[in-house]
């Protein structure tokens, strides 16, 4: 399946959770490009319209639709899931945007509520998606979770703590489930994949606008996030099953 044009992913029903940021955005815009079904959630409504909105408008005629869901609640997960198969008869693909940072001057400055925060935001919502998509992932025939996760997962810095846990956390857990995956499709391979995208930091315009000097070295653009989202589809499920792919040179 060729995902760099438009209508590649024809009739894919994909959900994206933490759609509403600049990520979101830019992620529903290129999946309703390529002609998926895009569903999205998010904590915030406002924001959430307005980015279902954008992606509606460029791309007249794509099904685009935001639902509020509350992803520290493995019930509200569950039902998101199951509506959203019900509704369209398939769910191909979830993807993680679900972010948030808290960091300290030093190590010994951690905050231990930041780790609270970070263990719902960063933790506890993958936990929850992809219990609760797992198993419409396997009934797919394309089936993909796809979390982002940042270089400091594997290389903690001090003030980073409670931050890089996190991800590093969410990261296992994401490869628990493509074991899942692995041992759910037996000897011909799994038919589902869950993968990791590994950035340093994401720049979107408006970062750029606001830091015109700025060289964000290393930062991955937050469409070139995108497109690597779209390609996932377009490559074998055994091939990206439990890998974690950088789009920032390894450390």
């Amino acid at each position: 399946m060729d995902t760099n044009g438009s209508g590649a992913l024809e009739g894919a029903v994909i959900a994206v959770a933490g759609a509403a940021g600049p990520a979101g955005r830019a992620t529903l815009l290129r999946l309703a490009e390529a002609g998926a079904v895009v569903v999205a959630s998010d904590a915030d409504a406002q924001r959430l319209a307005e980015a279902v909105d954008a992606a509606r408008y460029a791309h007249g005629g794509a099904t685009v639709t935001g639902d509020t869901v509350d992803l520290l609640d493995l019930g509200a997960a569950r039902e998101w899931a199951d509506k959203t198969e019900k509704e369209f008869g398939r769910i191909d693909g979830l993807v993680h945007l679900v972010g948030g940072w808290r960091g300290g001057a030093s190590f010994t400055e951690t905050n231990p509520a930041d780790w609270e925060l970070l263990e719902k935001l960063l933790i506890r919502t993958v936990q929850n998606t992809s219990l609760a998509f797992h198993d419409g992932l396997l009934r797919s025939d394309k089936g993909r979770y796809l979390l982002i996760s940042a270089a400091g997962a594997s290389r903690p810095t001090a003030g980073n703590a409670a931050y890089a846990a996190s991800k590093a956390a969410a990261e296992a857990w994401t490869l628990a489930l493509a074991d899942s995956f692995r041992k759910a499709g037996g000897e011909q391979g799994p038919k589902a994949a869950a993968a990791i995208l590994v950035v340093k930091a994401l720049v979107h315009d408006a970062m750029r606008a606001e830091r015109p000097n700025a060289k964000f070295a290393g930062f991955t653009d937050v469409t070139e996030l995108a497109d690597a989202i779209a390609g996932l589809w377009g490559r074998p499920a055994q091939e990206v099953n439990g890998q974690r792919l950088w789009l920032t040179p390894e450390p």
